[in-house]
């Protein structure tokens, strides 16, 4: 592909590094309904990198800058990317560039599912599953921080001591029997009243179950591809008022105000630096390892976060997609 230019509003970034994340994979393989494109299409929503060329009208940038570069559009798996200048984040150089590139995808869809969607109270009980996923890990330091208790589920035996070093105040493991028994034995005989699940399936199912008659819960994934059955059992559907809703950082992106969207990123930065909404770094690769760099990403039990680097391996001539 040929270098881009920027136009208007535009600034064009040189790409150091670009996360590959579960959002990227649900892209191309056409099952992402927040954003539908043609193919062949650009790739990767997320990443940092240097301000290299700046379009008329924009203000705010200067050449060289470091930024945050969230790509609406997709089209940071690659070594230069042309963007809108309002979708560049200047991240203070105490920040890495390991936790620039995933400076917003998930620090702020944790952020804002727990204090500003569910707006989760001091003390309450709030239920995830994928909990030893990098979000999952946040929502837990999140929730500690926050005075929140956290019901987390996992597969792997293994991942629960881990969990628990890190704040979690309670752990199922799915393979011990259905979840929402386990709640209201062991944790709250008339349901939580706030989760969140990226899984769907049997076990969004039961989370669903395990819900308090004014609970509400957030599905943010499909990791199985499953629906969850909300309507089979009469005792959930016919009583209370339990809700399951729909959450896309993007639809809230859109909605907050200037100054919300600047108060989330002083929020990202504070707790970034604090630990709080860490991306623990994985092993990473060059454009030209494509496919190795998703197969890794999709390793279960995989430990931390992979990331793409146009530098490694990158050839002469035109850019690389």
């Amino acid at each position: 592909m040929p270098v881009p230019e920027p136009g208007e509003g535009e600034a064009k970034v040189r790409i150091v590094e670009t996360p590959v994340n579960p959002s990227d994979l649900l892209y191309v393989r056409g099952q992402y309904a927040g954003v539908q494109e043609p193919f062949p299409a650009p790739m990767g929503f997320e990443g940092v990198g240097i301000v290299e060329a700046i379009g008329p009208g924009v203000k705010d940038l200067t050449i060289g800058q470091r930024v945050s570069v969230v790509n609406g559009r997709g089209g940071n798996w690659a070594e230069y990317a042309v963007v809108p200048a309002g979708e560049l984040f200047h991240v203070p150089d105490d920040i890495s560039d390991d936790q620039v590139a995933s400076f917003v995808i998930n620090p702020a869809s944790a952020i804002v599912m727990v204090r500003h969607v569910l707006a989760v109270p001091k003390g309450a009980w709030l239920m995830q599953s994928a909990a030893g996923s990098e979000l999952g890990r946040m929502v837990i330091r999140l929730a500690k921080r926050d005075g929140i208790r956290t019901v987390n589920i996992v597969r792997r035996r293994e991942a629960a001591e881990e969990l628990k070093r890190l704040g979690a105040d309670v752990v199922f493991v799915s393979g011990d029997g259905p979840i929402d028994e386990q709640v209201r034995e062991k944790i709250a005989p008339e349901g939580v009243k706030y989760a969140i699940d990226p899984v769907v399936g049997e076990i969004g199912t039961q989370m669903f179950r395990s819900l308090h008659e004014d609970g509400r819960m957030l599905v943010y994934g499909s990791l199985t591809g499953e629906p969850i059955r909300v309507g089979e059992d009469p005792r959930y559907i016919l009583a209370g008022r339990r809700i399951v809703e729909v959450y896309w950082l993007g639809y809230w992106l859109k909605k907050f105000s200037a100054s919300q969207t600047e108060q989330l990123n002083r929020d990202i930065i504070e707790l970034m630096r604090a630990g709080i909404v860490e991306t623990s770094t994985g092993r990473k690769y060059s454009l030209d390892q494509i496919n190795e760099a998703v197969t890794q990403a999709e390793q279960t039990g995989r430990k931390g976060k992979v990331y793409l680097v146009p530098g490694m391996g990158a050839g002469n001539g035109s850019a690389k997609k």
